[in-house]
Order: structure tokens, then C-alpha cells, then sequence
């Protein structure tokens, strides 16, 4: 990771990236069926409900009603939290938190970690930072497991190994774990051979890591949706449990969260419920851990909050529905992005809380994100929160277009708008542009010289008509 770890260290802007991705036969092919599997389900959970609208709108509400009042609910859950036995810590960044986490590792006297699968401690780069600090951190989702063993990056929110099929885990499975030389490709033996990987970890480890999905500022309840149960069995077991909690992640009250339990599980996995909705709250003398901490972590999110059309993307509960929808996404995958939050919700998150960077290759990413999108608006269709993603993509739009400066494209627009206030230099340029009709193939151009190769780069250019418009009319009706 570097100095920001929205990002990933060395990633390209995303252009450059998604050329080598598009390249990819496998790729593309894995892509291809698991989001169009998945978004036909999600269609299908989601007809069942015909007040779902309604829910969309109650969940974009709640949310925008935490965000207006985010002081008041953080302080109302600290001590709510704290009423119950937990110890609240409070992080301002990635480094911050990293650190908090490592010393109450430590002083729990643990050298390995369980992990439930959490967006925000991969968001902050811990696993990298325990293990700087000479602590393991394993992880026990099926998929963040397969890309761990993998040394792979995850590639979508909710699967993060979408981009490998069944051949490809069997044999990163074989490579690294023992005594599965003979295991074959069949769903029920990789997830059989993953079972025993993590058996021995769960009841050995001293403390567990997780993020949240929401907390329940009322109560200090911390919820933690899944579908496998790994994650039930590192918030169980463990000595210790450690909650790194984005401070967005916040719902006012058990009514709130009702809302929320409907609107996320129809959206993500296309279920009516998730198999495994775990919510603990405080410590309970016998029952579960003995220590619970809860990492409250910034990184970007007040900064993200002052921005009124931006701020609409801490609305996010990570259900991954507008990947799904994406036909961007369905054909780069998720490792293009270069950051923790790919597809379209990433396109706007990342850029946010990853502003303020000092690393010019971070900053060249973080530009590039908001322009990977064909603006269809698919994305703001499915989102059950009602994030406007295509509206705050084109607001980052213009904040990076402002910021560069006198760029080929701000050029070649001031030129156009130099044309066009003329009727005499619009009709000299229709007539110049005739000459696109001895480069075309088939109808299209496909190749122009710099500078007009940023344009055919990335998309071919109709053909100009034999004759104008405005010299027909003139012809015709002259």
C-alpha cells in the first residue's frame, strides 16, 4: 500500500488498466456470467416487495438524516458502546487505525488473526500493517480467502474472487494448503477443503478482527451480515474482538435497522435474508468475547462530507448491486479501479476519500476513476440507497477537468466554442472535415493522429456526410 490506501500501490489510471483488462478472454468470460447470474436473481428478490420503492426511499432518509447529524449519533454510540463494557478508539486515518489495531493485537498477546470479511480494513491496508508488525492475519471469507492464498487483489465488493472460476481456485488451493494434491474442481470439495484450512484457526486464535455493516447508535449493537458462517465463528470464539467501523456505518435505532435488513440482502445476494446476521452488543460475562473494541474510523469520510453532491456516496452500504448493473465493470472487473471499492460505487467513493494525496501516480488514479463510466444511470436504478452515482460522477468530472488546467481536451473544446460562434468558420470546418471521408474503413474512424488519437483511442468517429446539413438546405431550400 502506499500513502493512501484507498488506493493500491503502483495501480495505473484507470484507462491504461482497463485496456489490458479488456484483453483478458478469461476474464471477460467470468465476469460475464457471474454478474449476469447475479443481477437476474436480484431482480427477481427484489419483484417480491411492492413497496420496494418505498424502502429505497426509507433507507435514503435514514441515511441522509445520520449524515446531517453524524456528530450527535457517533457520540450517542461511544457511549452507548462503552455503557456496556466495550472500549471505543477513535482513528483520524489508515495509519492511525493501523496502529490501534497492531498495539491492542499485542497487548492480547496474539501473533496470528482471524478476520471476518470487511471492506474497511482492507480500505486501510491492516493485513499489511499487522503483518509489518509481525502478526499474521487470516482470512476466513471463502473468496477473501482465495485471493489471500491467491497473493491475488479482490475484484468486487461482495465476491471479491468473481474474476477466478472453479479450475482456477482448485488449483491456488493446491498450491497452498496440504494434503489436497487429489482435490478436484466441484464446489462441494473446495469449500470442504477450505473448512479444514480455517478449522484449526478458529479454535486457536485469540482474537478476531471484523468490520460492521451497520451499529445501532441507541444501543451500541454492532451488526455483521453473511452467508457462510466463518464470520459467526470469529465473532464467537475469540478472547478478543476488534470492530474497524467506517463512522458513516451508523443507523439511529433497531426501526432503522429493519429497514436496512430488507433493502441489503435483496440487493447483494439476492436473498430474503441473509443466512448469518450476527449483532453483539458490549461484552457479556460468558458469553462470547471477553474484550470488544471498536475502531472508529475516519479516512477521508468528514472531508467527503463537506462536499453537498459528493457526500451522497457515504449513503453506500456496500451491497455491490451497481457493479452488477455496470457494463464497464462487466467488462474491465474490479482490479482495474486500482482501490478497494471498484465499479461504479467506486468511481465516486475513492476519489473522495482519497483526495489530499501527495503521490502524483495516486492522484493521476484518483482522476481517472469518475471517467469510467457510460453514464446509462443502471447504477442509480439498483442502488437501494438512491445514490445519484451518475449526477456525482460528473460533479468529480468537473472538479478534475477544473484542476488540470489547460489540458487537450479543455484545448480542443475552447477551439470548438471558437468555431461555432462564427456561421463563416462552421462552415469552413463542415467542409474540412469532408477529408475523414478518405481515412474511413467501413464507415468509421478508427485512427487519427495526435492530438485527435485521445478521441479514436478510446472510441471510433462516425463518418461526416458527403454534404452538410446546412449546405442541403441551402441547395434545396435556397
Amino acid at each position: 500500500m502506499g500513502r493512501n490506501p484507498v488506493t493500491w500501490l503502483g495501480s495505473p489510471t484507470f484507462p491504461n488498466a482497463a485496456r489490458d483488462a479488456l484483453s483478458d478472454v478469461q476474464l471477460r468470460g467470468n465476469l460475464a456470467h457471474a454478474t449476469t447470474t447475479i443481477r437476474t436473481k436480484r431482480a427477481a428478490a427484489v419483484s417480491e416487495l411492492p413497496d420496494w420503492e418505498e424502502l429505497r426511499r426509507s433507507g435514503e432518509a435514514i441515511k441522509d438524516d445520520v449524515l446531517s447529524n453524524l456528530d450527535v449519533y457517533l457520540e450517542r454510540l461511544e457511549a452507548s458502546v462503552t455503557a456496556r463494557g466495550g472500549v471505543v478508539h477513535w482513528a483520524r486515518d489508515a495509519a492511525e487505525a493501523n496502529e490501534i489495531v497492531l498495539r491492542l493485537v499485542r497487548e492480547a498477546g496474539a501473533e496470528e488473526v482471524v478476520k471476518v470479511k470487511s471492506m474497511a480494513t482492507a480500505e486501510i491496508g491492516l493485513n499489511e500493517a499487522l503483518a509489518a508488525g509481525g502478526v499474521s492475519a487470516i482470512e476466513t471469507d471463502l473468496a477473501e480467502l482465495i485471493v489471500q492464498l491467491g497473493d491475488d487483489r479482490p475484484s468486487h465488493i461482495l465476491v471479491p474472487a468473481i474474476h477466478r472460476n472453479r479450475s482456477e481456485i482448485r488449483d491456488i488451493f493446491r498450491s497452498r494448503m496440504s494434503g489436497v494434491d487429489d482435490l478436484s474442481d466441484r464446489p462441494a470439495e473446495l469449500a470442504e477443503a477450505a473448512r479444514a484450512h480455517l478449522r484449526r484457526k478458529f479454535l486457536s486464535a485469540k482474537v478476531a478482527i471484523s468490520g460492521a455493516n451497520f451499529a445501532v447508535a441507541d444501543t451500541g449493537s454492532v451488526v455483521v451480515v453473511e452467508s457462510e458462517g466463518n464470520g459467526r465463528m470469529c465473532l464467537t470464539l475469540p478472547e478478543t474482538l476488534i470492530t474497524v467501523m467506517g463512522i458513516e456505518k451508523l443507523v439511529p435505532t433497531w426501526s432503522d435497522l429493519e429497514v436496512f435488513l430488507q433493502l441489503l440482502p435483496r440487493s447483494s445476494t439476492a436473498e430474503r435474508m441473509n443466512p448469518y446476521t450476527s449483532v453483539w452488543t458490549g461484552v457479556t460475562p460468558g458469553d462470547g468475547p471477553r474484550r470488544f473494541h471498536l475502531v472508529l474510523l475516519d479516512n477521508g469520510r468528514t472531508t467527503t462530507l463537506a462536499d453537498r453532491v459528493g457526500r451522497q456516496a457515504l449513503r453506500c452500504i456496500r451491497c455491490s448491486a451497481c457493479l452488477n448493473v455496470c457494463p464497464v465493470y462487466e467488462r474491465t472487473g474490479g482490479q482495474a479501479y486500482g482501490s478497494v471499492y471498484p465499479g461504479p460505487i467506486g468511481a465516486i467513493l475513492t476519489p473522495q476519500l482519497g483526495a489530499g494525496t501527495d503521490d502524483p501516480a495516486t492522484a493521476a488514479l484518483l482522476k481517472s476513476l469518475p471517467f469510467a463510466s457510460s453514464l446509462c444511470g443502471a447504477c442509480y436504478e439498483v442502488c437501494p440507497v438512491r445514490i445519484d452515482i451518475p449526477s456525482v460522477l460528473v460533479h468529480l468530472r468537473g472538479k478534475a477537468v477544473s484542476s488540470a488546467g489547460a489540458t487537450p481536451e479543455a484545448v480542443a473544446m475552447a477551439a470548438a466554442s471558437w468555431v461555432m460562434r462564427s456561421p463563416t468558420r462552421f462552415r469552413l470546418a463542415q467542409r474540412a472535415a469532408t477529408v475523414l471521408r478518405f481515412v474511413a474503413r467501413r464507415g468509421r474512424v478508427k485512427r487519427l493522429p495526435w492530438p485527435a488519437s485521445r478521441w479514436t483511442d478510446s472510441r471510433d468517429l462516425p463518418v461526416p456526410p458527403a454534404e452538410s446539413f446546412s449546405a442541403w438546405w441551402r441547395r434545396t431550400r435556397g
